[in-house]
């Protein structure tokens, strides 16, 4: 015998186990009831229609929402004394029948996520983290991120986490295979395939004000119930959401933390316990080859808001990651303080927050700069970066390339290489003096 909370359960699996009728539903229930009720149940009916009403399609990956309603129906209906429930169905799990990007991978169980990542069920748990216990572990073998740290002048340390060889091959296929799938906002410029910095930048040459703003720590403020809220508005059933979230999420051991020297200005102690709080808590790791395609789709009512914000403006808008740029005409330099304060409360009601270290308002009368672009009249490299760099080349055509490799650049001859293409795929007459250069430097074979 069962005990009478248990009937939200047993009613919500029956109705999940056989045909969405009417019927078919009153007539699953009542096997689910003890004993075998011989006299009509007055509240069933109402408790069906209810059902039906709610969800009009069944939610075979949604059965605890199921539960849930059906527990707020029986309490809505007064059903008192409640019957224990006999028999509990088992009814198969699956994606949504509907479901807005079509071109997924159909996952219905933890089993097909396994199968799908060619690992055994138990070790996808354990690299799901399902028990907690990367959160915990102080034995550095046990854990499947390794942590390092890069100390930031007037800021908090950044904490890179890179997940160990197994996972971050698990992250990769994840990211090529199912991720790629869901459509990031059209303002999201970064880690989006046919999309790039150029292009960020470009949206905003030739305006007359650019304003740009930075999310402080972009990744760590991107909590797993984002991630988990995207899984399963893309149809995955809860089970298999919960482990693509804990594949893709990670909360930093105290030990690992603790490493970090606190900083000793007290201005930044703050900051310094705030960031160790988001850290313990999961949420995107920076190192993940998922996180900056997901961090695209966690912001992307960000990008709708600012996006119709800029519209009512008449301005544009876009983001590389962290970075967000709106450009318009001389109105919105005369509005930036406030527009500032708009942006930061939009950015706040997502859970995010601006530096304001880093807001900056541009007018064509100085150096307009888009992550690193100059964008006065068209993307262009700076001017002084363009002279260093043909610096560089040309003293390592007189005195040789070693001479010019001052940090040890294991592969000197491809770097430069790409740095002269980027310059070049800014402005092509620039980059062909480079490139000049470039091929007169003597390469030892």
């Amino acid at each position: 015998m069962t005990d009478r909370s248990d009937l939200p359960d047993a009613l919500a699996a029956a109705f999940l186990s056989g045909a969405w009728t009417e019927t078919a539903l009153r007539r699953r229930a009542r096997e689910a009831l003890a004993p075998p009720p011989r006299t009509p149940l007055p509240w069933l009916g109402p408790l069906v229609a209810r059902v039906l009403d709610g969800y009009p399609r069944p939610p075979h990956d949604r059965p605890r929402e199921l539960r849930a309603y059906v527990a707020g129906a029986l309490d809505a209906l007064r059903v008192w004394p409640r019957p224990h429930a006999r028999r509990f169905f088992l009814p198969p799990a699956r994606m949504a029948d509907r479901r807005p990007w079509p071109g997924l991978p159909t996952l219905d169980t933890s089993g097909d996520l396994a199968a799908f990542l060619d690992v055994e069920p138990g070790q996808l748990a354990w690299l799901a983290d399902v028990r907690s216990r990367e959160r915990t572990a102080d034995d550095r073998r046990l854990r499947h991120y390794t942590y390092a740290w890069i100390a930031r002048p007037g800021a908090p340390v950044r904490l890179l986490e890179q997940p160990k060889a197994r996972l971050k091959s698990i992250q990769r296929r994840l990211l090529r295979e199912l991720l790629v799938e869901i459509p990031a906002h059209d303002a999201a410029h970064g880690f989006v395939p046919g999309r790039s910095v150029a292009g960020h930048a470009a949206a905003h040459a030739g305006a007359a004000t650019v304003l740009r703003f930075d999310l402080e720590d972009f990744f760590v403020s991107l909590p797993a119930g984002r991630i988990y809220g995207i899984l399963r508005r893309a149809g995955y059933p809860e089970a298999v959401a919960h482990l693509l979230t804990g594949l893709t999420t990670n909360a930093v051991p105290p030990g690992a933390w603790a490493d970090i020297p606190v900083p000793d200005d007290p201005r930044l102690r703050r900051a310094h316990g705030l960031l160790g709080r988001r850290l313990a808590t999961p949420h995107l790791p920076q190192g993940a080859p998922t996180s900056p395609l997901l961090a695209n789709l966690c912001a992307f009512t960000l990008d709708r808001r600012l996006a119709g914000l800029a519209a009512r403006l008449g301005a544009t808008y876009t983001r590389y990651a962290d970075d967000l740029v709106l450009s318009g005409d001389r109105r919105l330099a005369r509005g930036a303080t406030r527009l500032t304060e708009t942006v930061a409360a939009i950015a706040a009601s997502e859970g995010l927050r601006l530096n304001a270290r880093k807001t900056a308002v541009m007018p064509a009368a100085g150096r307009q700069q888009v992550t690193g672009i100059v964008v006065n009249a068209h993307p262009n490299v700076a001017r002084d970066e363009y002279d260093r760099l043909k610096a560089i080349l040309h003293n390592a055509a007189r005195h040789g390339p070693e001479s010019q490799n001052r940090d040890h650049v294991p592969d000197f001859r491809g770097h430069l290489r790409g740095r002269v293409a980027w310059v070049a795929s800014l402005n092509p007459s620039r980059g062909a003096k480079l490139r000049d250069r470039f091929d007169a430097i003597a390469w030892e074979r």
